[in-house]
């Protein structure tokens, strides 16, 4: 299994624990029943899967619920869009990748299969139970003499070091989730986990404001729908009178991008009056690339936390060249404005159709030695986005002509005949 984030990468060694349910040739194990991950991080469920010999395997899913046909697969479920990733390999292994985790995400996931006659289908039981945790500081003690705890909901894997920062600054690297120090009432105090330094706890402090991004920065894609999540603080003391969000001032206060003209029903604050401040964004437009701010108004005073950069990209094809003779090479290039993340896989298209096979995680694709039947309209699609394709490019092959001295050969060949008839 491992954990990624973006910039870092934590690979978690588990010990195989073999889950093998099924009778008759058939079975799955999984690689561990069971999973502690963070909040936006990233994880891989793994199995493996045997079927009798005189059967063949021809589709293969993940799940957590069931509608009235069956097993529902992640690849489908709107929850997951965009988030998650099947990857199978020669051997029968199978690999579920989900990426940017929500606490929603906790659940039991299983695999299941069925063969060439779709008569038989199998699942693997009892799967392997996935549960997402943030990352929060409680404070227990009196006066400044206190001990902060990096708390989680389940138990991480993998030992891992905890990272404690005061006023945003490193102070301690540890084993332990416990800090003891002498706090002061001014200073913020928040934890981390070593490898994912960008997953930040919210910070606690009794007498000080913070808004503290989950990411800085995000690409998405012109259509999709983004989440950018935070958390804030404020002296406790204070009552909340007003929260939201804004990109410009209008006059002397920010402009609430929900009273701005184009953003009704578009954006939905996800986020409370305690310490949530979560804003999506649904139907995403080019317009919509920007920096974002949260503020928040007490009883007391006002506060805006730092610039969230927001970049929205549509996908564009470039076609290199347009127009060849046949047998020559072409060049597909899937670009965006900006890198997404994580790392996505790129689905291709010819006259509307997929291209069997064709799915790269590379943003390039090669046609080799084209013939007239190459010819036609191509487009290309981030995986998890199929339904916001790229514009179509069209690619024209020409025969090639046969060269003067045969072509003269040949009418005289005509010629001749004609002649002796």
């Amino acid at each position: 299994m491992a954990l990624r984030t973006a910039g870092s990468l934590l690979v978690v060694f588990l010990w195989s624990v073999a889950v093998v349910l099924g009778q008759y040739g058939w079975s799955v194990t999984y690689t561990t029943q069971s999973i502690c991950a963070l909040k936006g991080s990233t994880v891989e469920l793994s199995c493996s899967y045997t079927v009798p010999s005189d059967y063949t395997v021809t589709t293969t899913f993940w799940f957590t619920e069931y509608d009235a046909a069956g097993p529902v697969s992640l690849s489908d479920d709107p929850d997951y869009k965009g988030r998650v990733t099947y990857h199978r390999d020669k051997k029968n292994g199978h690999t579920l990748t989900i990426t940017d985790l929500r606490e929603s995400d906790s659940a039991i996931y299983k695999f299941r299969f069925t063969d060439q006659t779709g008569k038989w289908r199998y699942t693997g039981n009892p799967g392997v139970t996935l549960s997402v945790t943030g990352l929060q500081v409680k404070v227990t003690g009196r006066y400044q003499d206190k001990t902060l705890t990096c708390s989680t909901t389940c138990t991480l894997t993998d030992n891992p070091t905890y990272i404690w920062y005061k006023n945003g600054t490193i102070v301690k690297e540890d084993t332990s989730s416990l800090y003891s120090h002498y706090f002061s009432d001014a200073d913020s105090y928040s934890c981390a986990v070593k490898g994912h330094e960008d997953l930040h706890s919210p910070a606690v402090c009794k007498n000080c404001w913070s808004v503290t991004h989950t990411h800085q920065s995000i690409c998405a894609l012109k259509g999709s729908t983004v989440d950018m999540s935070c958390s804030y603080t404020y002296p406790s003391n204070h009552q909340i009178k007003k929260t939201f969000w804004f990109t410009k001032w209008s006059g002397i206060d920010a402009e609430d991008l929900s009273s701005v003209p184009g953003y009704e029903g578009h954006i939905e604050y996800l986020g409370d009056k305690k310490s949530d401040c979560t804003l999506r964004i649904t139907d995403l437009r080019l317009s919509d690339s920007a920096g974002y701010r949260f503020r928040l108004i007490t009883s007391g005073d006002k506060f805006s936390g730092p610039l969230f950069s927001l970049t929205v990209t549509d996908v564009v094809l470039e076609m290199d060249p347009t127009s060849v003779s046949e047998r020559e090479n072409v060049t597909l290039t899937c670009r965006t404005k900006c890198t997404l993340d994580p790392i996505t896989a790129y689905s291709w298209y010819k006259n509307g159709q997929p291209i069997p096979n064709s799915s790269t995680y590379s943003p390039v694709y090669s046609l080799f030695s084209v013939s007239s039947e190459d010819t036609g309209r191509y487009s290309c699609a981030v995986k998890g986005h199929e339904d916001l394709p790229s514009a179509e490019e069209t690619l024209t092959v020409t025969c090639k002509y046969m060269g003067f001295k045969s072509l003269v050969w040949y009418i005289n060949i005509v010629v001749t005949d004609i002649n002796s008839t």
